[in-house]
């Protein structure tokens, strides 16, 4: 768990306004502070799983604000991943020549008809 001094100063680095605490750049920069912390705690105790469970909880919780970033805030989003070195989120659109190419390549055959035996 990060202490006071070293909360403050990534508040202080990543805050939007004077009295913010709370903005999606802020709680993006902690919760990577912490999961770097984990991370390192996880190298020497691999064995801790309850550990490895926050962990997992903490980078969910990190890629869910980046999400909502990059969807509110785009210029903010990619300012935060260059200062924070995260990686970009995937990108998981199709150009329109796809669309079909999978369309057509994941359609269910058309029914036949059937004969009926006078």
């Amino acid at each position: 768990m990060l202490d006071k001094k070293k909360k403050d100063r990534i508040i202080a680095k990543y805050k939007t306004h004077e009295s913010d605490t709370g903005s999606p750049e802020v709680q993006i920069a902690i919760l990577s502070a912490e999961v770097k912390e984990l991370t390192e705690h996880l190298k020497t105790h691999k064995k801790d799983f309850s550990s490895r469970r926050g962990l997992i909880k903490k980078v969910a919780q990190r890629r869910r604000l980046l999400h909502y970033l990059q969807r509110e805030n785009p210029e903010s989003y990619e300012g935060i991943i260059r200062g924070l070195h995260i990686k970009k989120r995937a990108e998981h659109t199709l150009a329109p020549e796809d669309e079909t190419a999978v369309s057509e390549e994941h359609a269910l055959p058309a029914p036949e008809a059937e004969e009926s035996e006078a």
